[in-house]
C-alpha cells in the first residue's frame, strides 16, 4: 500500500498544531489532495483496502490518517475471515467513526448485511424472481439463504403443501415433507420486507405464477391450429380435461376426447396422463386454448372399410335404443345401427323387444361405408338361414318416416352422443368450435380425478 500521505507535507502533518504553520504551508496542506480525509458517520458503508490481516483483527485502510480495525464477530463467518488477504478490497460498514485511539471500529459482516438488503429491495422493487436454497424449516414453513440474508418461506407459499386439518398425523407429514426439502433450490419472489424488524417473506406460488404467466404468453404466440403438442393431465372435470402444454392449460372437450361416446373424462384420462393432443384453435385476447385428443390419433372410420368386410361376424355393445333400431359399439369410436327391421326374424314393433342397452351381441356385417361413417349390422341374418341381404332403401324408408331428431341420429351415431353431452353441459364449446379457457390450475378439481 503506498502511503497515503504526502512525503513533502509529512512535517506539516506532523504540526498538529495550526498556529506552528505560516500561511503558505496552510494553503499547501489544504490544496494537497492528501488533505481529502472522510469524515464518518455510523452506519456509512465504504470501501476500504485490507493493510494486514492478523488473527484476531484485520487493519483496513479508508482514507483516514489511522487504519480502521476489523475484529471478532465482525470478520463474518469463519470461512469469510479465512479467506480475507492482504492488497484486497473490501466492504466495510462504519461502527464507530473514531476510538480514543484514534482508529474506526468497523465490520465486514455488517457491510455485507447492508448490501445484501440493498439487494433485496432492489430484487423487490424490480419485481424479481430469484434462486435461494432451503438451510432450514420449522413448522410454519421453510428459511431459505438470500444473499446472505435468512429469508421465511411460509408452508402457505411453498407449492405442494398446505396446513390444513391441523391433525397430529398431518403435521407430522408436513414436517417430513419440510425436511425433504432441505438444500433444495426454489424458484422465489419477495413478497415482504421490513429492515427494521428483520423481515424478508417469499414464495415459491407467486414465483411459480408469475413464471407461468409469461410462458402463456409466449405460448399463445407459438401455438397454430393443427399442431400436435405433447403435453400433461392437469385436470378433469365432467365437461372435458385440462392439458398443460408447458406454460398453459388448454381444454379437450369430452366430445373431442374420443372418437367413440363417453360418459366421463376417466374413462379415457388420469390427472399426470402425457398425451399428444392437437390443437383445434387458439384465442390470445381471451387467453383460450382448445385441444383434441382424438385428432391426434387415427379416425378409426378411416380404414373401417380394409378392416372388416361384409359378411363378417363381429361382437358390438348395444349402446342406444331409438324406434328405428339399436345402435351397437363394435369398437373404440365404431358404432353400427342394426335397423328394426335387422333384430329379428319375427316383426317387432319395438327394438327393445329384442334387445336392451349394454347388452353384447354377435352381429353380421351387411353394409359399409367410411365416408359415410355407416356401419349397418343384423341379429336377423344370424338367424335366418334364408336371409335376402340388406335393403339400403328400406331402412332409409324406415328411417324417413322417423322423427327429425331419430333421422340425424342414424346419420351419426358419434353425433347423436356429443349432441346430447352438449344438451348436458349448455356451457361447455361444441366439438371443433370455441376454444377452451386457458386455466392457471385453480379449476375446481373432480372427484373423480383426485
Amino acid at each position: 500500500m503506498s502511503d497515503p500521505y504526502s512525503p513533502s507535507l509529512g512535517g506539516l502533518l506532523d504540526r498538529t498544531d495550526p498556529s506552528q504553520l505560516d500561511a503558505s504551508e496552510f494553503e499547501a496542506l489544504l490544496e494537497s489532495p492528501d488533505h481529502n480525509f472522510r469524515s464518518l458517520t455510523r452506519g456509512d458503508v465504504i470501501e476500504g483496502t485490507i493493510v494486514r490481516v492478523d488473527p484476531d483483527e484485520v487493519l483496513v485502510d479508508i482514507g483516514l490518517k489511522s487504519e480502521g480495525v476489523v475484529s471478532g464477530r465482525e470478520l463474518g463467518s469463519p470461512e469469510d475471515a479465512k479467506n480475507l488477504k492482504a492488497g484486497e478490497t473490501v466492504l466495510v460498514s462504519v461502527l464507530m467513526p473514531e476510538t480514543p485511539e484514534g482508529h474506526a471500529v468497523l465490520s465486514i459482516r455488517r457491510a455485507k448485511m447492508e448490501k445484501s438488503w440493498r439487494l433485496a429491495e432492489q430484487i423487490m422493487q424490480n419485481n424479481e424472481i430469484i434462486e435461494a436454497e432451503v438451510i432450514d424449516h420449522n413448522k410454519g414453513g421453510l428459511l431459505v439463504n438470500v444473499h446472505g440474508l435468512r429469508g421465511f418461506v411460509p408452508i402457505s407459499q411453498v407449492l405442494g403443501l398446505r396446513r390444513e386439518s391441523g391433525e397430529r398425523s398431518e403435521e407430522d407429514d408436513l414436517a417430513q415433507k419440510l425436511g425433504e426439502m432441505m438444500r433444495r433450490t426454489l424458484a422465489l419472489k419477495i413478497i415482504e420486507l421490513n429492515r427494521n424488524r428483520n423481515r424478508l417473506i417469499l414464495s415459491e406460488r407467486a414465483a411459480a405464477q408469475e413464471t407461468r404467466a409469461k410462458n402463456k404468453d409466449i405460448l399463445l404466440e407459438e401455438l397454430q391450429i393443427g399442431q400436435v403438442r405433447r403435453g400433461r393431465v392437469s385436470n378433469l372435470c365432467s365437461f372435458g380435461a385440462f392439458v398443460d402444454l408447458g406454460g398453459a392449460d388448454g381444454l379437450i372437450h369430452i366430445s373431442q376426447l374420443s372418437w367413440g361416446h363417453l360418459n366421463h373424462p376417466n374413462q379415457v384420462l388420469h390427472v399426470g396422463d402425457e398425451v399428444d393432443v392437437y390443437v383445434l384453435g387458439v384465442d390470445p385476447v381471451k387467453k383460450k386454448i382448445a385441444l383434441s385428443l382424438k385428432r391426434a390419433q387415427a379416425d378409426p372410420w378411416d380404414t373401417i372399410e380394409e378392416r372388416y368386410q361384409v359378411g363378417q361376424i363381429v361382437r358390438g355393445t348395444v349402446t342406444k335404443i331409438t324406434s328405428f333400431g339399436a345402435f351397437a359399439r363394435v369398437e373404440d369410436g365404431v358404432e353400427g345401427l342394426a335397423h328394426v327391421s335387422e333384430l329379428s326374424n319375427r316383426h317387432i314393433t319395438n327394438p327393445k323387444e329384442v334387445v336392451k342397452e349394454g347388452d353384447e351381441l354377435d352381429f353380421q356385417i351387411i353394409h359399409i361405408d367410411g365416408k359415410k361413417r355407416r356401419l349397418g349390422l343384423s341379429l336377423k341374418a344370424l338367424e335366418d338361414t334364408t336371409y335376402g341381404g340388406y335393403d339400403e332403401e328400406e331402412a332409409q324408408e324406415g328411417e324417413a318416416g322417423a322423427p327429425e331428431e331419430e333421422q340425424d341420429i342414424t346419420e351419426s351415431p358419434e353425433a347423436m352422443a356429443e349432441e346430447e353431452e352438449a344438451t348436458e353441459s349448455p356451457e361447455a364449446p361444441a366439438e371443433g368450435g370455441e376454444t377452451g379457457e386457458v386455466q392457471e390450475g385453480d379449476s375446481q378439481p373432480d372427484a373423480s380425478a383426485s
